[in-house]
């Protein structure tokens, strides 16, 4: 029997009770969320599209995630209506030919789509990759974003500030069973808790007929062998819209020089670090984030809403 066959059959939308537990939220029985797709210039993007009225935010995740990488802050959030994308060869959005997934491609896909499905959106929020995409957005596209929440990330990452990541996301593509997929998830990731990696794998990889297990996403590959986001800075500089720089305690990706960069750049910029939360603030933590979210956004925390 295959590793796909000992599993239970795949539900999207089956995990949401246990994101709740794990993140001691109440469970009030299953929120209202559905999959859209919408085809900008001839590309699918696909996204989870949270409640029935205009969404309030919209999610970017980082590379290599998935929309569902949101869910936690999603149920944290108590209901607000909100769209978490499927950034360009990621999750359930198309791929690209050319393999360009970068912060500037990226923005002018995702102006197309937010445009189509939170044309309204008080605040954008983007964690890593969707973080420098949403820079990217927010300098060239500010009447989608009014208020810009960056997870961290700056224009300053590196390869060398990145390595542990960049180790865990450019190991094997494809992997004998569903274990052996876990079991490396498991030993990357040690501060988070199997049945959550378990989950997260179930959303961002998928059994091949020949029982094998590759990721959904695509592979990003740095152009020229580089990484190299400095540009974005002028981006930063342009920032119409009010900004959040929110830090993982534990994680290397964004230094001291690189907040005070940004802080140079944008005077105004609110900066908030996350005790006990590495690289993926919103898997770590997710209910602080969404706790920060909702402060910056909307001036309230949800428990007041």
């Amino acid at each position: 029997m295959t590793a796909a066959a000992q599993l239970p059959e795949y539900d999207e939308f089956g995990f949401f009770e246990e994101n709740a537990q794990e993140a001691g939220l109440a469970w009030a029985g299953p929120p209202l969320v559905r999959r859209e797709n919408v085809d900008v210039g001839g590309e699918r993007i696909s996204a989870l599209v949270w409640g029935d009225g205009p969404a309030e935010l919209v999610f970017l995740h980082g590379g290599a995630q998935n929309a569902h990488t949101w869910d936690s802050v999603a149920l944290a959030l108590g209901g607000r209506p909100l769209v978490a994308f499927d950034l360009p060869g990621h999750g359930h959005s198309g791929k690209r030919s050319d393999g360009d997934y970068w912060p500037v491609r990226n923005a002018d896909i995702l102006a197309g789509a937010i445009s189509e499905l939170a044309p309204r959106a008080a605040g954008v929020i983007g964690m890593s990759l969707g973080g420098l995409t949403g820079i990217r957005l927010a300098s060239v596209h500010p009447h989608l974003v009014r208020r810009l929440v960056v997870v961290d990330v700056t224009p300053g990452v590196t390869l060398a500030k990145s390595a542990p990541i960049a180790a865990f996301v450019n190991g094997p593509e494809s992997f004998p069973s569903f274990e052996e997929i876990l079991e490396r998830t498991v030993r990357h990731n040690p501060t988070r808790s199997v049945s959550s990696l378990r989950r997260g794998i179930l959303h961002n990889a998928h059994p091949l007929p020949d029982g094998r297990w590759a990721w959904r996403y695509d592979r990003l590959t740095p152009v020229g062998g580089l990484l190299d986001f400095e540009p974005l800075w002028e981006d930063v500089t342009a920032l119409p819209a009010p900004a959040m720089l929110v830090l993982g305690s534990t994680s290397g990706v964004v230094t001291e020089e690189d907040v005070a960069e940004f802080r140079r750049r944008q005077p105004t910029t609110r900066v908030e670090t996350v005790a006990g939360a590495g690289h993926s603030v919103q898997g770590d933590r997710p209910v602080e984030l969404a706790h920060l979210i909702s402060d910056f956004v909307f001036g309230t925390a949800d428990d007041d809403r």
